[in-house]
């Protein structure tokens, strides 16, 4: 490269774990490619203290597992999850065992797992793997990227091991810098978020095991088969949320994620604030973390961490992946679901391309599936952190976000029909169906909380109590026809909108007499969109079609 110009098919601008999986599948479906990818960082990386973004849900771990053949990976060198879990506040948050709590009883089976990652180890395993796939690394920074619609790109970079410019050309450039989004500035791509929230977070070199916090035998037994400590725990509360995370290398990783609205930044934007913080809301954990915090590995923050963007892919052979494109919110651990998508649209893109088709329609269509999917899934989380501190509205709350995300982008997920939604209208009309009715649930979840009264403690939801739940989880991996997939795909959107009309009138015939409640009421049987819901679960209530009771009572 010294004495020319290096030609490459793709040049991938990052080499954290976005730029690094998408390397991978782009290289396991066009094995002769030729693959640049410039990384800033040297390889290998410190495997716990590296980057945030440890825990996966089943679109990622199907992403790692499956499409990329990771597993033995994931089964020797990383922790198979136990699912997401919740404990909502009580009693001032000094005994787990009075809270609420959300999340599995026993363990789901492995072909719809998870995992919790320990983000260099992955990152180092996939640079090593890739290299001996014939992809080139180079360790520098990416200065800039000339964009050529009619011919290839030029990049230019500096090596970390010398201060003169080098040059590059590829066919494709794929920004996966982060959020230093290299492309998406230089293009004027930035679009603001509704949604705000701010995150602080750290990684203790010990293996805090929250399933020692209590041995209250009630509280013990609620787990039949499984770890709690390898569940994503989350201690919620007003405006809040705190994670746990339990890592492969023995350490844990603990964030804490606030409205600023309700928490302001700077009461947290450093170890000894957070744990101040940390005393004040949730004293049982910081507790935990004073005998062990001697072990403190780094402290990291992000101020106001969500954004969106206005274009992803273009036919003029560049694409956003991972944070280089948006970034929705942690809550539920989406990372990894949208890389899992994007990366798997951009390699459609690129072999395609590669193989002399014209991509022109195809990267318009596929930019604004990834944009309808993320500019959807945002709704779960903005306006929405206030929430957190209403025990009964948020164990609805994750229940439904729950099953209606295995019940329709799972599904669609799992048997690789997002990229091919383009010759399936009737799927685009039913994920039409399921975006309407998570707007409207959204909404009603936020109306609901503000009239809502009730104080519910030491509950316990497993998900699997609730059949429909269990059907929509286990029901991933089903091997199906076009046909069979098409009507168990219309079933499930029925389902949504099922239990949509089922949360509705649940709720609407609470016993309260509290004059807010009942005005609320009136305005609900005044809103066609939730009483069209609500219709529909009476409509199938009468045909026979019940569920299981899963909305929690006052």
């Amino acid at each position: 490269m010294e004495e020319q110009i290096g030609q490459y098919d793709v040049a991938v601008l990052g080499g954290g774990a976005a730029g690094l999986t998408l390397a991978l599948q782009i290289k396991r479906a066009r094995p002769e490619t030729t693959i640049l990818v410039i990384e800033r960082q040297q390889h290998p990386v410190p495997e716990a203290a590296h980057k945030v973004g440890e825990s996966t849900v089943e679109i990622g771990g199907r992403y790692l597992r499956d499409v990329l053949g990771l597993r033995e990976h994931l089964d020797n060198d990383q922790l198979d999850k136990f699912g997401i879990r919740m404990f909502f506040s009580a009693e001032g948050n000094d005994d787990i065992a009075v809270r609420s709590e959300v999340g599995h009883a026993v363990l789901p089976p492995y072909a719809v797992s998870s995992f919790q990652l320990d983000r260099g180890r992955l990152e180092n395993f996939l640079a090593k793997d890739l290299a001996g796939r014939g992809v080139q690394f180079v360790y520098g920074k990416v200065d800039d990227v000339e964009l050529r619609p009619g011919g290839r790109h030029l990049v230019t970079f500096t090596p970390n091991d010398d201060d003169r410019a080098r040059q590059v050309e590829a066919r494709w450039a794929l920004d996966a810098t982060g959020r230093y989004s290299l492309l998406k500035r230089k293009l004027g791509l930035s679009k603001e978020s509704e949604h705000k929230a701010g995150s602080v977070w750290f990684r203790i070199g010990h293996p805090i095991d929250i399933n020692d916090w209590s041995d209250d035998p009630q509280w013990q037994g609620r787990i039949r088969s499984g770890r709690r400590e390898l569940s994503t725990n989350h201690l919620m509360g007003p405006g809040y949320w705190v994670w746990l995370i339990r890592l492969a290398s023995d350490a844990i990783s603990i964030g804490i994620v606030a409205d600023p609205r309700l928490h302001p930044f700077d009461t947290m934007n450093r170890f000894e604030r957070a744990m101040e913080w940390l005393r004040e809301h949730e004293p049982q954990c910081a507790r935990v973390v004073e005998q062990h915090q001697d072990k403190l590995q780094d402290f990291r923050v992000l101020r106001n961490y969500p954004y969106a963007v206005q274009q992803v892919y273009s036919a003029d052979r560049w694409a956003l992946t991972g944070e280089a494109g948006m970034f929705l919110d942690p809550f539920y651990s989406p990372g990894f679901d949208m890389i899992s998508i994007s990366n798997g649209l951009i390699t459609d893109l690129v072999t395609r391309d590669l193989a002399g088709e014209d991509i022109t329609e195809l990267a318009a269509i596929h930019n604004q599936m990834y944009l309808t999917i993320g500019e959807g899934w945002f709704k779960i989380y903005t306006n929405q952190y206030p929430l957190m501190g209403n025990a009964r509205v948020m164990q609805a709350k994750v229940v439904w976000d729950t099953a209606v995300y295995w019940a329709v982008p799972s599904l669609l997920y799992f048997h690789d029909k997002i990229r091919q939604l383009v010759d399936h209208p009737q799927l685009v009309w039913g994920l039409a169906r399921f975006q309407g009715a998570m707007d409207h649930v959204q909404r009603f979840f936020r109306e609901w909380d503000a009239v809502d009264t009730s104080a519910n403690t030491r509950t316990f939801a497993s998900f699997y109590d609730y059949g429909f739940m269990k059907r929509c989880h286990i029901g991933l991996v089903a091997d199906m026809t076009t046909e069979e997939f098409d009507a168990q795909f219309a079933e499930n959107v029925r389902l949504v909108e099922r239990i949509s009309g089922q949360l509705i009138a649940t709720v609407m015939a609470d016993d309260s007499t509290d004059p807010a409640f009942l005005a609320q009421v009136e305005k609900w049987r005044a809103d066609g969109e939730l009483m069209r819901l609500a219709a529909i679960y009476q409509e199938d209530l009468e045909a026979g079609v019940v569920e299981d009771a899963w909305v929690p009572s006052r």
